[in-house]
């Protein structure tokens, strides 16, 4: 079993995965998703305390091995940027804390993995993902969609 993760301060999806004994790539199950939110307002350091303790509950319930996390990419605004390197260095931290092994995934990994094109939309990565994981709707929010494909893109490379 393993958890795919989408760092963001205000949002990080959130995905528990597994694969059955066939390797094809059909054959991944989805045992949950959702998000971690933190609210607005309130201080950096009370959201990133919210979305330690929240993954270290999910990790708990669900008990995963591994773990896959997208790396950071370039971001045209640096205040965002700094705020999702700070969380996710709180992920980093719940994961080896809870023992997981961690795996690291670029956007353009994860989109190849995925759609088989690295310059994929974002519209074409959340068809994809249903279809791959033979889901009735889209994952909703876009966070959970993207924890999804990275967990596709980890159970697929490894």
């Amino acid at each position: 079993m393993m958890i795919g993760i989408d760092c963001g301060i205000a949002i990080t999806g959130w995905a528990i995965m597994k694969r059955g004994k066939n390797r094809r790539l059909k054959n991944i199950g989805v045992v949950d998703y959702g998000v971690i939110e933190t609210k607005a307002g309130c201080k950096l350091e009370t959201r990133l305390d919210c979305l330690y303790k929240d993954l270290l509950d999910i990790i708990e319930e669900y008990k995963p091995d591994q773990a896959a996390v997208e790396s950071l990419f370039y971001f045209k605004n640096q205040k965002t940027v700094i705020n999702v390197a700070q969380a996710r260095g709180v992920t980093l931290l719940a994961l080896e804390r809870s023992g997981l092994e961690i795996y690291h995934y670029t956007p353009l990994q994860v989109k190849q993995a995925v759609t088989g094109y690295g310059k994929a939309t974002k519209k074409q990565m959340q068809k994809m993902v249903k279809s791959i994981l033979e889901l009735k709707s889209i994952p909703k929010p876009d966070d959970a969609a993207d924890a999804l494909a990275i967990g596709v893109c980890h159970l697929n490379s490894i």
